[in-house]
């Protein structure tokens, strides 16, 4: 975490002492979530510094082999970009760091309110209790991704922005555990449940490549 905001400092101020006349700002919605990001340029029409954020929350039900959850993602991330214009058209190639909020958080959902199933063992959701699992990614990623749009292009005003990238949040880490279980079933509950661990992993590790598609506004003062 630290690294990433050394280097959103480094570039943004940079950026703000080299160019401190010319700033755009980006208004974008996509797989990230709705984003605000700051554009500097380091090199004239050539080389731009973009910093910004990027969040959204949304549910849906997600499946394994035994359990059905309510899943809970928490999109958030800090972007440190660098743009790269090799011609003369608005056409970038961009690369950097992120610092990766994005986690999600599931609750099993009892089958027809009475039951679960874990590693093909049946509890009783009175027995079991309440069974929930966070997962998690790694804090800082990689980016990289093409895209298309100058914030601060030759002409003031407004302008089209688009990205399609991939950040590499890495492995998912998956903690799934029960509250309010019976002391009787607890031990062999939180057994089954390490590797219902392993499903949701399984399930959750499409996400360790993350792709980014979001377009957006462009605005240069």
């Amino acid at each position: 975490m630290k690294k990433i905001f050394a280097a959103i400092a480094v570039l943004g101020t940079f950026a703000a002492s080299a160019h401190a006349q010319s700033v755009g700002i980006t208004a974008e919605i996509g797989t990230s979530g709705a984003g605000l990001h700051l554009v500097a340029p380091l090199i004239k029409e050539t080389l731009n510094a973009r910093l910004g954020f990027n969040g959204l929350n949304y549910s849906s039900d997600w499946d394994t082999e035994d359990a059905t959850y309510d899943a809970k993602l928490k999109l958030r991330t800090f972007d440190a970009l660098l743009d790269l214009y090799p011609t003369s058209t608005q056409f970038r190639l961009t690369g950097g760091l992120v610092y990766n909020g994005n986690k999600v958080s599931a609750t099993a959902k009892p089958v027809a309110g009475n039951t679960y199933t874990f590693n093909g063992r049946t509890y009783s959701a009175s027995d079991a209790g309440q069974v929930d699992g966070n997962i998690d990614f790694n804090k800082v990623a990689p980016y990289v991704g093409i895209g298309w749009g100058n914030a601060v292009g030759k002409n003031k005003g407004w302008g089209f922005t688009a990205d399609v990238g991939v950040m590499f949040q890495g492995s998912p880490d998956v903690n799934l555990k029960a509250s309010g279980c019976d002391p009787t079933i607890c031990s062999q509950l939180a057994s089954d449940l390490e590797r219902e661990s392993q499903d949701l992993r399984d399930k959750a590790k499409d996400y360790r490549y993350y792709p980014v598609v979001r377009v957006g506004l462009t605005y240069k003062f």
